[in-house]
């Protein structure tokens, strides 16, 4: 298991840097397009629930929901659950720019799957998944013994 978890964190530079390079050619981070994404395939949340679901500092997420809110990218609506805490939604604009990404990602994508076997890779994305889901339960687990 530490060889997998510690090929899984070198390969998170170079997959960090190549987001970078994505997302900059539309004037974003890779943060930023990546809590992009988790809106769009999530739907709304607040800050904070998305924070936990990282797990990053909620600061860090409120810092990067005020730019794209500024950037017209997302907006905050009421949430019926909660008086303060708004839920951020995608806006219309935050689509197209995902669509803008995904013109060039997704050939890039194409290109790089085309070297690996298909079963492996879906098997990998079981175990990475599984593997998220077991860090998150140890997470959860320590907070609340901290609390």
């Amino acid at each position: 298991m530490s060889e997998l978890i510690n090929a899984i964190v070198f390969a998170y530079f170079p997959l960090r840097a190549i987001g970078d390079d994505f997302a900059v050619r539309v004037g974003q981070t890779s943060a930023e397009w990546g809590l992009l994404r988790t809106l769009r395939d999530r739907g709304d949340m607040t800050v904070a629930k998305l924070a936990r679901s990282r797990p990053v500092a909620r600061q860090w997420i409120q810092r990067l929901a005020d730019r794209l809110a500024k950037e017209r990218l997302i907006e905050f609506a009421e949430n019926p659950n909660h008086l303060r805490s708004k839920l951020m939604r995608i806006s219309p604009s935050g689509l197209q720019l995902l669509d803008r990404i995904a013109g060039r990602y997704e050939p890039w994508v194409a290109d790089l799957a085309s070297e690996f076997d298909l079963s492996q890779v879906r098997s990998a994305t079981l175990i990475v998944t599984g593997l998220r889901e077991r860090l998150m339960q140890h997470i959860r687990e320590a907070r609340n013994a901290n609390s």
